[in-house]
């Protein structure tokens, strides 16, 4: 029995992942898959009516108390102690990559971890499809054009934290990357937060249907602009209208990063990344540049190392600034709607 626990707070990106890589690695192992608190799935902040619009096969329920009898498998944790946020300086900004040693788990052992790494699934994608499943009466092909583009916002807890809050800057670049694609392209916005993503792009029609069209929508679209949230991720992975699809390269710290990945389990041969100037690098260049970035970067070479008072202090003082231009720019951005700069979609 290879399995996972599903611990309450985690969403349904998080969810899916843990589901999907232990799943891969009991196929891996030719055993029985199972998880403790199996009941939490689809149990998310913003839906408490679990997977109501797919069948997955949860495998063999464990009971908590016999987790004991399993070997634990934490996986790699690699932390980037920067001042970004509180966050980044208490807990650290995660960065790692695939750990190697997941390959080599045996039997009765139960995995821990952030379990987003391409390696880990890759060669079960096509089963993948299969046990993401959604149901008959879920699916929707809706929002299916060849002239349409998804744009995924995602708010909530991002929408205060400058580190993490994609600026308005990284969509209209990636809008205009598809509308080199079809001049004609429309575009339309699936979020968790209408109001937040309002704010962002007021002037594209924006909807949060519920979790599963939410997801469905993602994963029929043919052409794609995401945010840097896992929700989006097993949609697209298991799409099959895809045409395109575009992120933000650094994936959870594309605002402020100067090379690392947070992390680099996030870096997918299936999307194209765009940096901070609008510029689209493939996968692979990406994977490339960040070896070159670890070989001369000081800042991971101080990979999970915490500050002293000197450094720490200096983290305060640009934790500061970083916030105090990010909600200078939301006024401006507010006073651009008010005086009509910006145009506001009419329902």
């Amino acid at each position: 029995m290879i399995g996972t626990e599903f611990i309450k707070g985690y969403g349904l990106g998080n969810q899916l992942f843990f589901y999907v890589v232990t799943r891969c690695m009991a196929e891996e192992k030719g055993v029985d898959f199972g998880f403790i608190n199996p009941g939490q799935v689809g149990n998310v902040f913003h839906s408490n009516k679990g997977m109501y619009f797919m069948d997955i096969d949860l495998g063999t329920e464990i009971p908590p108390e016999d987790r004991d009898k399993y070997t634990i498998f934490n996986e790699q944790d690699d932390r980037l102690y920067m001042g970004n946020s509180r966050h980044d300086m208490s807990n650290g900004c995660y960065i790692s990559g695939a750990d190697k040693r997941l390959f080599e788990i045996e039997d009765n052992t139960l995995i821990y971890g952030n379990l987003q790494d391409e390696s880990y699934f890759e060669k079960y994608r096509d089963k993948i499809k299969d046990w993401l499943k959604v149901k008959p009466e879920a699916e929707s092909y809706e929002y299916t054009s060849d002239d349409l583009c998804i744009i995924n916002i995602r708010g909530g807890e991002y929408t205060n934290h400058p580190e993490l809050y994609l600026d308005r800057k990284y969509f209209l670049n990636a809008i205009e990357h598809m509308k080199k694609i079809n001049p004609d392209m429309k575009f339309m916005v699936v979020t968790e937060d209408e109001e937040a993503a309002r704010k962002v792009l007021p002037e594209y029609e924006c909807h949060h249907f519920d979790m599963g069209k939410d997801y469905v929508t993602l994963k029929n679209a043919r052409y794609l602009i995401l945010s840097n949230s896992s929700f989006s991720i097993m949609p697209v992975l298991s799409s099959t209208e895809l045409k395109y699809a575009i992120a933000p390269k650094y994936w959870a710290r594309h605002n402020i990063s100067d090379g690392f990945w947070s992390s680099e389990q996030n870096i997918y041969s299936f999307l194209h990344y765009q940096d901070k100037k609008g510029r689209i690098f493939e996968a692979d260049e990406c994977r490339r540049e960040l070896e070159e970035y670890k070989k001369r970067s000081a800042l991971y070479a101080r990979r999970n190392v915490r500050p002293g008072k000197i450094r720490f202090f200096c983290q305060i003082i640009r934790r500061k600034s970083l916030y105090g231009a990010f909600y200078l720019k939301k006024i401006i951005r507010s006073l651009e709607k008010r005086v009509g700069l910006i145009k506001r979609y009419q329902y």
